[in-house]
This record gives C-alpha cells, structure tokens and sequence, in this order.
C-alpha cells in the first residue's frame, strides 16, 4: 500500500474510534435523536449499568438505527474524568446526554447551566435542580425488594438469609430495606443480616461477606450494585439461593438465581425523548415502579419456584400496585 493510502486509512481508522467514544462529532442535521450516557461499570455488569445499557438499545431497535443513536463512556468510576467527558458531549451535537449514577449530580448541576439549549438527565435522584434542561428519574427499588423478600421468606429452610449491600445510599438501600421488610412481613421469625461492604465495585469484598453470612447459616442470599457477582459465585458453590434486583442475573448461576428485580429504563427514556422532541428539555423528575412496569420481577425459567412461594409473591405484587399494602420504607 503507498504512503498515502495508508494515511488516509489510519486517518479513517481515528475518526472512527473518536466517533465511537463519544468524541470528533460535527453537527448533525440527519433528525437522527442522538445521546450520550456515562456509567459507573461495564455495560455487561449484569447490574446497574446494563440496566441502562439493555433500555437504549431497546429503544435502538424499536426506533431504528437511522432515527436514534447513542455513544456511551462505561467504568467512569472517576467522577472528575465522567465530568470532563459530560462536557466535552454538552459542546457536541447530543440531543440528550444521562449521566447515569447518583455520583455524577454535582458534576452535572454544574456543568448543565453552561449548556442551557442541551437536555441531560441523571439518576437514580429524584432532584432536577431547579433547571429547566435537567431530567432525574429513580427506582422504587424497595418494591420489587419486598416481593422478593416475601420470596425468600417462603422459600428459606434454614430461617438465616444474607443481604450484601455496596453503600446505605439511593436505590441499593431501598432495595435492602424492602428486601428486609418482605422478609419481616412474611416470616416474622426469619433473621435478615446486612452487611454493607462500602464499595459498589469490590468483589472481593463482596465473596468474603456472602462467605461469613452462608458461615453463619444463612440459605438465602441476595444484594445490590455490580459487585454481586462475587456474592452469586458463592450462593453457587455454597448451595444457597440468589435473589437479584437492577438486571437479570440468571445467567450468573441458573442452578441458583431464582427471581431478579428488573429496572426497564425504556419507561422513563421513551417519555424524555419525545419531551426533548418537542422541546422540553428538561424539569421533571421521573419514578420507576411496579405499577408502571419500570420494575419488573422475572423468574427464572429454569428454576421451579414452589407454588405456595410463587402465590405470596404474586399477591404482594398486585397488593403493592393498587396500594392495599406498602413496604413501609420512608413513611
């Protein structure tokens, strides 16, 4: 190959990767909806991130490649590097731009006032503050936590479940809380022990805390955030049962996994997109629930839940959703 074919290539090929990050786009006058989203962990976590992930190429595929896009700059655990990537998408042609995790919102009040004609969103929050270019959205997490505690309150042998929590903040405790406020209600004499490890990312602090809660007896185990996996590989080799919440979490150990809580991101997105469409950029904040189907409950298929287990969890699902029961959680 000449000189300069190879240049134009190696041109081509640097071109391609800025547009793959995120990053060396010119305006686009296509209609193409096109966004921009910054997570914590990979998009493949099984967890916090895929949930969002899972959401936009749903929404991909129902709209169509040619009418909606999106780039996406995952394992941005270091706030100050997501912040500078949130600005250099404002500066671009984004039609929205989701900083999805509660550790990027004071980045994101920031930087939103200087691109007052671009539309972000953020969550899990439930706080736009106060701009009109700012969408929150958040997950009633401590619903589909209480049906699975009423599942695992049915289902334990041993009466000992195992909760391994990252940090007592957003969605993850309301999804503790209620786990263990499900549990309460079912099996009263049931002990629920929680450990909150410190870290959303650890899994080597997450296998040594399911390790000591399967020491201490405990037949159940369940947690939030992506370090899980570490807790799943436990429930798998100590024989105990995994409830999961965020993302399906099946495929981790099928001999095991039970039930997952699943965030449908699509509920919130699809009415933010046709608002920025419109010309709404922003100002509301948006709630996922069961009542919304923003949270879904899914079994797996190839594990058989008892009837009598099935049947409690059912009843607590329509009892949460026409408001005859609550968790309890924040009243």
């Amino acid at each position: 190959m000449k000189k300069k074919g190879l240049l134009y290539v190696m041109l081509v090929l640097l071109l391609v990767g800025l547009v793959a990050c995120g990053g060396g786009e010119e305006a686009d006058d296509s209609g193409t909806f096109r966004v921009a989203v910054i997570m914590p962990s990979a998009t493949n976590d099984l967890a916090f991130s895929q949930s969002m992930f899972d959401a936009l190429t749903e929404i991909q595929t129902e709209m169509g490649a040619e009418n909606f896009e999106f780039v996406f700059a995952d394992n941005s655990f270091v706030v100050e590097d997501a912040a500078a990537a949130i600005r250099d998408w404002a500066s671009q042609d984004y039609d929205l731009i989701i900083a999805h995790g509660s550790q990027y919102g004071a980045s994101l009040q920031e930087i939103a006032p200087d691109f007052p004609e671009v539309s972000f969103a953020w969550g899990t929050a439930g706080d736009t503050f106060g701009l009109d270019n700012v969408y929150a959205y958040e997950a009633q997490s401590d619903e589909g936590g209480y049906v699975l505690g009423v599942l695992a309150a049915s289902m334990t042998e041993s009466g000992v479940i195992g909760v391994v929590g990252p940090l007592e903040v957003g969605d993850a405790k309301l999804y503790v809380d209620g786990f263990r406020a499900g549990v309460t209600a079912t099996n009263a004499a049931a002990q629920v022990n929680v450990n909150y490890i410190g870290s959303f990312s650890d899994v080597a602090l997450a296998t040594e805390a399911a390790n000591t809660h399967a020491d201490a007896g405990a037949d159940v185990l369940t947690g939030s955030a992506q370090m899980v996996v570490g807790a799943v590989g436990v429930a798998k080799e100590r024989g105990a049962l995994w409830f999961g919440t965020q993302s399906n979490q099946t495929s981790l150990a099928p001999e095991v996994v039970v039930a997952s809580q699943v965030y449908d991101w699509t509920v919130v997105l699809n009415d933010i997109i046709s608002n920025v469409q419109d010309g709404t950029l922003g100002g509301e904040a948006y709630l996922i629930t069961l009542a919304n189907n923003g949270l879904v409950i899914e079994y797996n298929d190839a594990y058989s839940v008892p009837a009598e287990a099935k049947a409690a969890a059912d009843a607590a699902i329509a009892e949460l959703v026409d408001g005859s029961i609550s968790t309890g959680i924040g009243e």
